[in-house]
């Protein structure tokens, strides 16, 4: 049954990453907003960040490369971390979507679980011989 619940999770993170990487090509300028200031090209940060994403939702859906992918998501996911905090900092709208406080800063607390959930679902913290 675990193995399943982490089946489901791994093809759910796949679209959700899939549709998100896709937005960063769809949506550059709102994305380019809350890339953090001290940082150079926003538009290609976006953009590189969002191929990098296609390519997380398609190693999750590969069993052979699930647990190196969850490892590497977890690290961009910490990687863009600053760009959720400065968003937040900054009081930017989400998707055109004015956010209270709470929620903009909630959505930073929410990359820890999401991290977490992620390890677990790819088997981090399974011997790896072990499969999902």
């Amino acid at each position: 049954m675990i193995r399943i619940i982490k089946l489901a999770l791994c093809i759910l993170f796949a679209l959700f990453f899939l549709a998100a990487g896709v937005s960063h090509f769809t949506e550059v300028d709102n994305f380019a907003k809350i890339v953090p200031p001290f940082l150079p090209f926003p538009e290609l940060i976006v953009q590189v960040t969002g191929a990098m994403e296609i390519i997380f939702a398609m190693g999750l859906l590969i069993p052979k490369s699930r647990r190196h992918t969850g490892i590497l998501l977890s690290l961009f996911l910490l990687a863009v971390l600053p760009a959720n905090i400065y968003m937040a900092l900054a009081d930017i709208p989400f998707n055109g979507n004015d956010l209270t406080t709470f929620q903009l800063w909630f959505r930073v607390f929410l990359q820890f679980p999401l991290i977490a959930l992620i390890l677990w679902a790819t088997g981090f913290w399974t011997r790896r011989g072990d499969k999902i």
